[in-house]
């Protein structure tokens, strides 16, 4: 397939995110070049290694000068990483060269991106967040086909997107994505319920069952799929999550205040039809979802 506005992509974090970006070119039949940087030197050699980039930078210098070349760069980096990114490319990349993210949260990034690109003489920028992943990360576990059927979700800061815009959301597209604009504000609470929650749950209620039983054998033997299932979130690093709990601190604290008062309802009404009323609404919502 043609590579078409598209030649040089430059991806910063080569971690599971990034590196599954640049298989997932590769597998779409991106002819162009890949190159990719992180931070981590066991994450740029096993993204060589796994086929995702074409070469690596040797360090932050090298990978500024690739930027300057390439037509998009692909920020994988954490939240606030992809903050500083973008202050160090705003000075040196050039109309019509595109800058875009893979960032959990995107009203901080938004809000910096219309303040930096999408001017008379420097780079577009296209905020984004494709819905997929795993518990942990790594380029070892990056795999080609891991956003296809995913969501991808954008948060366009300018009314109109542009060509070089049109072209990255085509080659999502190719992933096997679907893709839905909305406001940033909106996607961050929307993200803090049905993303952030769920996992600051799981890594509760891991930390609680860790706390009262630690290692006890009878745990794992009784627990089943439930407990699997529940906790499996718990499983992820603190790592992925700062710079999320960072950066939506108040959709998260509501969803967790929210709760917090769902719990005590329905602790105060396990011996009432309360429970049932409870019970018949989860089922509602499994329904739909």
């Amino acid at each position: 397939m043609a590579s078409g506005l598209i030649e040089r992509v430059l991806i910063i974090g080569t971690g599971l995110i990034g590196a599954s970006t640049g298989m997932a070119l590769r597998g779409a039949g991106f002819m162009g070049r890949i190159d990719g940087w992180d931070v981590s030197s066991l994450e740029r050699a096993a993204a060589l290694q796994m086929g995702a980039v074409d070469g690596v930078a040797a360090d932050r210098e090298a990978a500024l000068v690739l930027a300057r070349g390439a037509n998009v760069i692909v920020l994988a980096v954490p939240v606030l990483a992809i903050k500083d990114w973008m202050q160090l490319l705003a000075p040196i990349l050039q109309a019509g060269q595109l800058v875009t993210d893979v960032g959990s949260t995107k009203l901080e990034i938004s809000e910096l991106g219309a303040r930096l690109f999408n001017g008379e003489d420097v780079a577009n920028f296209l905020p984004g967040h494709p819905m997929s992943g795993k518990e942990s990360g790594g380029a070892l576990l990056a795999e080609a086909g891991l956003f296809h059927g995913a969501m991808w979700l954008f948060t366009p800061t300018t009314p109109q997107p542009t060509t070089i815009d049109k072209e990255w959301r085509k080659w999502v597209g190719f992933f096997g994505a679907r893709t839905l604009d909305m406001d940033a504000a909106r996607h961050d609470e929307l993200c803090a319920w049905v993303s952030h929650l769920p996992q600051m749950l799981s890594t509760a209620l891991s930390a609680l069952l860790e706390d009262r039983f630690g290692d006890a054998p009878e745990v794992a033997a009784i627990g089943g799929r439930a407990l699997r299932e529940t906790t499996r979130l718990g499983a992820s690093p603190y790592s992925m999550w700062r710079d999320v709990a960072l950066t939506n601190t108040g959709p998260i604290a509501d969803t967790l205040l929210a709760l917090e008062q769902r719990l005590t309802h329905v602790r105060e009404n396990l011996r009432t039809p309360e429970l049932r009323d409870e019970f018949a609404l989860a089922n509602e919502f499994r329904k739909k979802h």
